[in-house]
């Protein structure tokens, strides 16, 4: 199936590397884009720009206007949030109307960008699978509970309303492009300017961002509706890809910290974060989440969608490469 797509976070991450494969499979490219967004990130790929937002309803479908699929992928994404009605406007309210200006149009695919958020990670250390679903309440912070429960509302128009929606939750993306950056672009990006000699032990699923866009893409024709798939990397401890990126630069390796004297840090950081409007580095969730590893399956995505990830030290290395040529490194 080639034909117009829709596409929702372009400008971001995740987004502009969709963008690109979807350009690179054949499809035209529609994008919902806040006027105010830089573009550069795509490079001059030919993209048709709708203006608007996720809070905008008349320009979801203005953008998905004769388009036979489309790909929602825009979110806010941050771990503290001082106002979370606004997130939750975005990620739930956002999603439901892009999947309803679909079922309008009469879309014959729609993927849904969720995330692992919406996974409990398991207590014994294992990786997670689909199986394990969180609900809204048992999720940690605003942005883990607004992606369950808008996940939850794609799932209930699938079941109720025919929505053909398939679910696609890519677990850590690294990699190029990263131009926010993301909370876990932030800790490459910090660790690359030496400013990151401790750490909480905890573990993360990290995945090359093009291998999550190019998932993203196979699901158009070779997802389950209304199923999930983890798009999913390997299981990494939080040191070691620290270690791994004081070794590139030739720093000493960072120390490990226990959590519990963290949390009046945690407390004073995100204090501080509201005095100045800048996003902390230590946080309470933050804190609640490393409790435990975030180790995640992908073997439903590679056995359905094809899915397959790269080494994530390549991904690593080309994250720094682009901090570097961006001159991110030295700011």
């Amino acid at each position: 199936m080639t034909g117009t797509v829709m596409l929702t976070g372009a400008t971001g991450f995740l987004g502009s590397a969709i963008a690109l494969a979807l350009h690179g499979a054949g499809h035209r490219v529609r994008a919902l884009v806040r006027p105010e967004t830089p573009r550069a990130v795509l490079g001059g790929l030919p993209v048709e720009f709708i203006p608007g937002d996720l809070t905008d309803a008349a320009s979801i479908a203005e953008a998905m206007r004769s388009c036979d699929a489309a790909i929602h992928c825009a979110a806010d994404y941050r771990i503290f949030v001082p106002d979370p009605e606004r997130m939750w406007a975005v990620n739930v309210a956002g999603t439901e109307a892009v999947m309803r200006a679909a079922l309008a149009e009469g879309c014959r695919r729609v993927v849904h960008v969720s995330s692992v958020a919406t996974l409990k990670p398991r207590r014994d250390g294992q990786p997670a699978t689909e199986t394990d679903a969180a609900s809204p309440g048992e999720a940690i912070g605003p942005y883990k509970r607004s992606k369950t429960e808008a996940e939850r509302l794609v799932e209930r128009l699938v079941a109720e309303a025919g929505l053909p929606a398939v679910i696609v939750n890519p677990s850590t993306p690294i990699g190029p492009r990263d131009r926010r950056p993301t909370p876990t672009g932030r800790i490459i990006l910090e660790a690359a300017r030496g400013r990151m000699p401790a750490f909480v032990d905890t573990g993360l699923n990290l995945v090359h961002v093009d291998d999550v866009a190019a998932g993203c893409v196979a699901a158009l024709t070779r997802g389950e509706v209304g199923e999930r798939h983890i798009l999913g990397g390997q299981d990494v401890p939080l040191g070691e890809l620290l270690t791994r990126i004081s070794a590139i630069f030739g720093r000493r390796r960072p120390v490990r910290l226990p959590r519990a004297p963290l949390w009046p840090a945690a407390v004073a950081s995100e204090g501080l974060a509201r005095l100045t409007g800048r996003e902390p580095m230590l946080t309470l969730d933050g804190l609640r989440m490393a409790a435990r590893p975030m180790y995640f399956s992908a073997a439903k995505a590679e056995r359905v969608l094809g899915h397959h990830a790269r080494p994530w030290q390549e991904a690593v290395a080309e994250a720094i490469a682009w901090f570097r040529e961006q001159g991110m490194l030295n700011r």
